[in-house]
């Protein structure tokens, strides 16, 4: 038991481009998970659009609020599978990444949920990578060699929005007209996101997933947010956003079973200049949310040092 559970990181490590101690991480959710195959929670999910053979119609309507705008409720993971990126963002990681993959047109599947191919560097189809400051280049450098040892995740502590979505873990959106909930379902986080046309705070508390303010354009929801904390991890290679970043999403439902997620980040303290990706979703039906507790295996953090 012991010799597989520690050939464990390394093929994950193959399979998703992971960090030795983020594979760690990974490992202990997965033993932790061993014992609820065997139950998993399955709930038919309502309202889905079938094709004449009975499988699932992704490119079906796209379901609408009370108020006829887009309606982003289901549970959602990565719609694009992680491939090997070679560490830190730039041209060198950017051809090793090769074309970008086509968007699985399958709902994800709870048992197997992938993590992103931007989990590792959210910059990988950036022409020349993350534009950083000068100061952040040799602290990323330093981060990727050491396998993330100083990563928040690891520590389990919460993971930022950006970061969420490429996890392999699953996201639950819960939207009304007025307010947008994600509920993540790593260590039971939250975020809010207000659409009833407040003003974003002159002065926002920092924090993990910062304050969010939205407003319609046609179908795309964009989401402004402000206020995050400074060092905030959004991918394995230790890029960060700092207090000064200001986000904006534009998140589109474009049909039955897909989320795109446009992302400009605009943080002048980390970032030479404005940056923009596009982050991915695919709905996971007949399922619900389960306890994925990080601080329930606290015990594997004596083995980083």
């Amino acid at each position: 038991m012991y010799a597989s559970a520690m050939l464990i990181p390394f093929l994950l490590r193959r399979r998703y481009d992971l960090p030795v101690t983020a594979a760690l991480v990974i490992l202990g959710t997965l033993l932790l998970s061993t014992s609820l195959a065997a139950q998993w929670v399955k709930y038919p999910t309502a309202g889905v659009p079938r094709k004449a053979d009975g499988s699932v119609n992704m490119a079906g309507r796209t379901p609408r609020l009370a108020d006829g705008k887009p309606d982003f409720s289901g549970i959602w993971t990565t719609a694009e599978p992680n491939r090997p990126t070679g560490g830190l963002s730039g041209p060198s990681n950017q051809a090793a990444a090769g074309p970008a993959p086509i968007v699985d047109d399958k709902p994800g599947d709870p048992r197997a949920i992938t993590a992103s191919r931007q989990m590792s560097n959210i910059g990988v189809d950036l022409p020349g990578g993350l534009p950083y400051q000068p100061w952040l280049v040799p602290i990323v450098k330093e981060r990727t060699a050491n396998n993330a040892i100083a990563d928040p995740h690891i520590r389990c502590l919460p993971d930022n929005f950006l970061r969420a979505y490429g996890l392999p873990h699953m996201l639950q959106f819960v939207h009304t007209p007025s307010l947008l909930v994600v509920l993540n379902e790593m260590n039971a986080g939250y975020r809010r996101v207000f659409s009833d046309a407040r003003p974003l705070p002159d002065d926002p508390t920092p924090s993990w997933q910062g304050y969010s303010s939205a407003k319609w354009s046609g179908d795309t929801l964009v989401v402004d947010t402000i206020g995050l904390r400074d060092d905030t991890w959004i991918d394995w290679n230790g890029s960060v956003l700092t207090e000064a970043a200001k986000v904006r999403e534009q998140m589109r439902r474009p049909d039955f079973g897909h989320l795109e997620i446009q992302v400009t980040v605009d943080d002048p303290k980390a970032y030479t200049k404005p940056w923009t990706v596009t982050l991915k979703q695919r709905i996971v039906l007949d399922t619900e949310l389960i306890d994925e507790i990080c601080l329930e295996n606290e015990k594997f953090l004596q083995y980083i040092k």
